[in-house]
């Protein structure tokens, strides 16, 4: 089907396919009431991108008369009712004309809309003059300040709904009445009406909203922009030429009495929207589950273990809980608009071990997940690492006993004082009930420390440290490496003096309190 589009009063739709539009009739001069003998020029406004296409004219008065025409004008002196048809198009809404043979009429325009300025004339046959005029509505006398004798009523509204008549006054007094012409002012767009995709939806969903009238044939050019509201006050858009609004989440704490507002850009012609409730709807969670990461509920001790609690299914904020199942404690609540949610446990231990759980509510109770057990694993690197610590002290200690004990020998041979002995001292035994493993690992001999003779020149005098390992029942074993032997966990050291002619030297031994 053709669109037959108007240059000034229609504009062309982009990407949709559009029904044809009623034709316009425009007059000219723009009123409906004439002498006769006027002429007057119609116009069928809607086809000018295909002027040269027929038009088909229709007068009704007593009969009815079909008229075509090349182009879209008419010229016409007959009282009538008038329409015109392009092709392809409807009928276009009837224009009334009215030529008179009165000496006085009253002229108003053929369509007057809200906004508009209505303008009133009381026209006078030229061959003769009027001295005043007098214009009435529904009775009432107006008043007018215009010397052109012509009545301007601007923004008209329907409050200028009525019957309006002129008088004229002659130079002899003569006083001329017009005739009675019902004015109406025609609505410029009715009240938008407010649309939604759908006014029950459900949370997170996009809802889209359209704020629809409809413009006149007459006056569709005139531009128009829209704003849109929830509740009192929440306005939800700025004014825009857009009759669309797209929400592209919507929750259910936006659930409320939706509006919107259409306002012409020149005039001031403003109108709202009845309401339109828009109830949005929850689904309640269910599908709680609870998961770890790493996966498999297994933890190494020290690291962290992340507690993720996740549901199948749920809308809006959903507050997480999760718990152990042996205290019933919280251990952590997060509330969030998300299907889930994640609780760090930084450096587990041991003790953490056991059965978890998390629960899901939004707004609708807690959902509980199903329990999961988590396991607790240690590092044996840990354990090594304790061992060859201890180790190492072990050693430190040792030595230091060493050098101690080399300094008091060397104290006591420079000041000449002989300390003889081949005693023996052993660790003290151990309690009744006690093990020996318990307080010492073995029993080792200490032997002698400082010898009883003067050392001369050439003496050789040196340490040995014996690290004692545990074994059999009264077998010391000399290890080397200390960090190798895990089983090491006392140290005795011995130092010793040899002299040069004398490989079997004495050996005395001394235990100073320090």
């Amino acid at each position: 089907m053709l669109l037959w589009a108007s240059l000034l009063l229609f504009a062309p739709v982009c990407g949709q396919s559009a029904a044809a539009h009623k034709p316009v009739i425009s007059v000219h001069p723009p009123w409906t009431t004439f002498f006769k003998g006027e002429r007057v020029t119609l116009t069928c406004n809607g086809f000018q991108f295909y002027a040269t296409e027929k038009t088909t004219w229709y007068q009704h008065y007593w009969r009815e008369k079909v008229t075509v025409t090349p182009g879209n004008t008419l010229e016409v002196r007959e009282s009538g009712l008038y329409r015109c048809q392009a092709q392809g198009s409807p009928q276009s809404n009837p224009v009334r004309l009215l030529f008179s043979s009165d000496s006085l009429i009253l002229q108003v325009p053929y369509s007057v809309f809200e906004g508009d300025t209505l303008v009133l004339r009381c026209h006078r046959r030229r061959k003769e003059k009027l001295t005043a005029v007098k214009y009435t509505w529904n009775g009432k006398i107006l008043s007018n300040f215009n010397k052109s004798w012509d009545l301007f009523i601007p923004h008209a509204s329907s409050n200028n709904n009525g019957n309006y008549q002129c008088f004229g006054y002659g130079d002899n007094n003569d006083v001329f009445r017009s005739n009675f012409k019902m004015i109406k002012i025609q609505e410029l767009f009715p009240h938008p009406q407010l649309k939604a995709t759908d006014s029950q939806p459900t949370e997170g969903n996009s809802v889209n909203l359209s704020c629809e009238t409809q413009l006149p044939p007459e006056r569709s050019d005139t531009l128009l922009h829209f704003i849109f509201f929830r509740d009192e006050g929440v306005i939800l858009s700025d004014w825009s030429p857009s009759q669309e609004l797209q929400l592209p989440a919507i929750w259910r704490e936006n659930s409320g009495s939706y509006w919107c507002g259409a306002e012409t850009v020149v005039g001031n012609i403003h109108k709202r929207s009845l309401s339109l409730q828009i109830h949005v709807q929850r689904i309640p969670v269910s599908g709680v589950l609870l998961e770890t990461q790493p996966t498999g509920g297994q933890a190494v001790e020290g690291e962290t273990l992340v507690l993720v609690c996740s549901v199948a299914e749920g809308t809006g904020y959903t507050t997480f809980s999760w718990h152990r199942e042996d205290t019933q404690e919280s251990l952590g609540r997060k509330t969030q608009r998300s299907p889930r949610a994640e609780l760090e446990l930084p450096a587990i231990r041991e003790s953490h071990a056991g059965g978890y759980y998390c629960t899901a509510d939004n707004s609708y109770g807690p959902v509980q997940s199903a329990l999961l057990n988590i396991t607790v694993r240690e590092i044996s690197g840990n354990r090594d690492g304790l061992v060859a610590a201890g180790a190492t002290g072990g050693l430190l200690i040792a030595l230091l006993l060493a050098l101690a004990l080399l300094f008091h020998c060397w104290r006591r041979r420079k000041s000449g004082v002989d300390f003889l002995g081949d005693e023996t001292r052993l660790p003290p035994a151990p309690g009744p009930g006690e093990s020996s493993h318990s307080i010492y690992p073995a029993q080792v001999e200490l032997q002698s420390l400082c010898v009883d003779v003067h050392p001369k020149e050439g003496d050789l005098m040196y340490s040995e440290i014996q690290i004692i390992r545990l074994g059999e029942e009264g077998e010391a074993n000399t290890s080397r490496t200390l960090l190798e032997d895990k089983d090491v966990s006392v140290v005795y050291s011995e130092v010793k003096t040899q002299h040069p002619d004398n490989s079997a030297g004495k050996i005395s031994s001394k235990d100073e309190e320090s």
